[in-house]
């Protein structure tokens, strides 16, 4: 069970933006109305006793739920589609890859790129969503760690929003590489580590209605680029897109109206604190976009 308090999460926001200000980027006014806000967040009762126990939900039970609304309005669809785009748009077309391919949101983008599409992944509702939105593809039920893909199958991979819900990137990355063919491109995007380690965790509703949120996993920078190099990937570009700043609400949201709305914590609970949520999140990048290639063959010296 994770226990989750909207004031530990406020004063983190207030810790982070406090930070921020330690190393010049605010001033004394701004540290002051920081400390006032963090008394009168001790002090407020609507946060008293607001802690809510949360189920941690593997992801295949996660995505089960999940399924019927995923395709609803999503930020991170709108920041990982066009640098997506970018990258596979200037490669050929071929048999593209798309591992834990959800609803076929990334399937149905290679199909239109002229790719032959195999799509796996770990749920059986999100796979049927798949073949109704991408009736051409070849949709296969696996896990990233044992890709039902041959080896060498494929030119292009994508995997989108997945790996920080497994444990370990090392066999993932390594499968990616395995079903490669030589010279082949591997495109992943994520949702960046500074998001995971600030609670932006997928929330499901379990069939009793108790909260839960889909198991996640903090994988720092390095270890994408570790479990890349050492399944003999090579790395053509990373990027960490940002959020533009967001419009403040013209008036705060009550402590009482966020706190009754756990399915859209925490996004919800940093208009509580509009300031110290713009300090502390100012520049933070909010997804990580990797392109890796697998090197091509050589031909083996004659000397």
């Amino acid at each position: 069970m994770i226990h989750e308090h909207p004031l530990a999460y406020l004063l983190g926001i207030e810790g982070a933006a406090l930070l921020r200000s330690f190393t010049g980027g605010h001033d004394r006014a701004f540290v002051e109305a920081r400390i006032a806000e963090i008394r009168r967040l001790l002090d407020d009762e609507a946060l008293a006793d607001a802690a809510v126990e949360v189920a941690r939900v593997e992801s295949a039970e996660g995505y089960r739920i999940w399924s019927g609304t995923y395709d609803g309005p999503n930020g991170l669809f709108d920041i990982d589609e066009p640098l997506v785009a970018g990258i596979v748009g200037e490669l050929p077309p071929g048999a593209a890859l798309d591992a834990a391919c959800g609803t076929g949101r990334m399937a149905a983008a290679l199909a239109g790129r002229g790719h032959r599409v195999i799509g796996v992944d770990s749920s059986p509702d999100m796979l049927a969503l798949a073949r109704e939105r991408v009736p051409q593809g070849d949709f296969r039920h696996g896990e990233l760690d044992r890709l039902p893909v041959p080896d060498d199958a494929v030119d292009l991979v994508t995997c989108s929003l997945a790996l920080t819900h497994v444990p370990s990137l090392g066999p993932a990355m390594a499968e990616f590489a395995r079903v490669l063919r030589p010279g082949g491109h591997l495109v992943i995007s994520d949702m960046h580590p500074e998001g995971v380690a600030r609670g932006f965790v997928p929330t499901v509703r379990l069939p009793d209605g108790r909260p839960g949120r889909i198991a996640t996993y903090h994988h720092p920078v390095g270890d994408y680029l570790r479990a890349a190099l050492a399944a003999g990937l090579q790395l053509r570009a990373c990027e960490e897109p940002r959020l533009p700043p967001a419009p403040a609400p013209a008036e705060p949201l009550t402590t009482s109206e966020a706190v009754a709305r756990w399915d859209v914590w925490p996004w919800i609970l940093t208009a509580v604190v509009p300031e110290a949520t713009q300090a502390a999140n100012t520049d933070r990048p909010t997804m990580i976009i990797w392109h890796f290639t697998l090197p091509a063959e050589t031909p083996a010296s004659t000397d």
